[in-house]
């Protein structure tokens, strides 16, 4: 499995940015879905993930209300959809598959190669 994140940029505080996450092949690993973000001297922080096959999805509370996951399962696509951006919030984006709901890196298994996401003040 293969996993190619895009979609990131440079934004102003309080503007969107729609991440992408191509899926090579769906598999028993691509159960589910997750999105985290790691920046600048922190650790890889757990987004949001979505179940492949039902569509439920799990936020961290960090960005619950703000950021939307969503999956396109004809397409292969996965996608996170980022409001009212903070600067906060600039850090390398990814998308990573897990057999299991899981919040910690260590649970998936595979993970796309990050996306920039920069939100100026």
């Amino acid at each position: 499995v293969q996993l190619q994140a895009s979609g990131g940029g440079l934004v102003r505080a309080g503007g969107s940015l729609k991440l992408s996450c191509a899926v090579s092949q769906l598999t028993t690993s691509t159960n589910f879905m997750g999105w985290f973000r790691q920046a600048p001297g922190k650790e890889r922080e757990f987004l949001a993930h979505i179940a492949w096959r039902e569509g439920r999805k799990y936020y961290a509370d960090a960005v619950k209300g703000r950021f939307t996951i969503s999956r396109n399962a004809a397409e292969y696509m996965v996608y996170l959809q980022m409001n009212d951006l903070k600067p906060e919030d600039t850090a390398i984006y990814y998308c990573a598959a897990s057999r299991a709901p899981a919040t910690v890196t260590s649970s998936y298994n595979t993970w796309g190669q990050g996306t920039l996401v920069t939100v100026s003040s």
